[in-house]
């Protein structure tokens, strides 16, 4: 069996996110049981190693994300532990074609939010459509990173390692005086029973508030940040404003909410109209 744990703390000094290390740990230990305890991944034949890493991407029908966090993973154990290089180039999967997401309406985010009757998961859902935090970024949250004198929250470590700083809306600020004077969270602001909250729980909660609140689209937690990003650009924000509160490195990932929003498409005339002009 690999031990990994090297590889782990070699990942921490790099500063790789928690979440992309748990990631690359998993996969790879997924790996390693993949191909037998027995045998290290270091010490296999090359060729191979390629031929296994293709079987468990087909075997376990990995999704594109999946393959290519296995890839970069095996990629950068092989490099940094054992000095040596692989090439994946015939393993690297084409980007799929791109999905539009589904987007929550100003009305089905309202209903979810009011159907959320336990105020800490009300107060953690209304946190992440108002700021359009990531689940991460919600999670790693903290009390001290809300400075309501200057109307401000401070979300650290965002992805990419990018700190930024987003308005605190005041309807936010009212919701969260009244959890904070209940829960009375001492470091990170939403916690669990074991300090930080779990991702997994949380993506329970928003389950749960999208059952209760009869929605039938096809969402995910992650679909509360695209409705900020959508809502706000309907609402007729600056794109390149939407790119600094979502964090994003490029305005190019940004565009993605002018091709969802509804603003200018829905209000295009048909031609048909023009015949009644004739």
């Amino acid at each position: 069996m690999t031990d990994f744990e090297p590889f782990k703390t070699l990942l921490q000094i790099k500063r790789y996110s928690e979440n992309t290390s748990k990631a690359y740990i998993g996969l790879l230990l997924s790996f390693d049981q993949y191909i037998g305890f027995e045998q290290e991944i270091h010490r296999l034949d090359s060729k191979f190693l390629l031929q296994k890493i293709r079987e468990i991407i087909v075997d376990k029908n990995y999704a594109y994300t999946t393959q290519k966090q296995l890839l970069s993973a095996i990629s950068l154990y092989m490099k940094e532990m054992h000095n040596t290089r692989l090439d994946l180039d015939t393993l690297r999967p084409r980007k799929p074609q791109r999905v539009l997401p589904e987007i929550l309406s100003l009305q089905e985010v309202k209903r979810m939010l009011t159907a959320t009757q336990n105020l800490k998961h009300r107060a953690m859902l209304t946190t992440v459509y108002a700021l359009g935090l990531r689940s991460g970024e919600l999670i790693a949250l903290k009390v001290v990173h809300l400075d309501g004198d200057r109307n401000s929250i401070f979300v650290q470590h965002g992805k990419g390692k990018r700190d930024r700083i987003l308005p605190f809306p005041e309807t936010l600020k009212n919701l969260l005086r009244e959890y904070y004077k209940e829960y009375k969270p001492k470091m990170y602001l939403f916690e669990g029973r074991d300090g930080q909250y779990t991702p997994e729980s949380l993506r329970a909660v928003f389950k749960l508030a999208i059952k209760r609140a009869g929605v039938k689209k096809k969402v995910t937690l992650h679909s509360l940040r695209h409705a900020y990003a959508t809502h706000l650009l309907e609402a007729g924000t600056d794109l390149r404003i939407i790119q600094e509160l979502l964090g994003h490195n490029t305005i190019k990932t940004t565009m993605l909410y002018t091709h969802v929003s509804n603003k200018n498409v829905l209000n295009v005339k048909s031609p048909l109209d023009f015949l009644d002009a004739i």
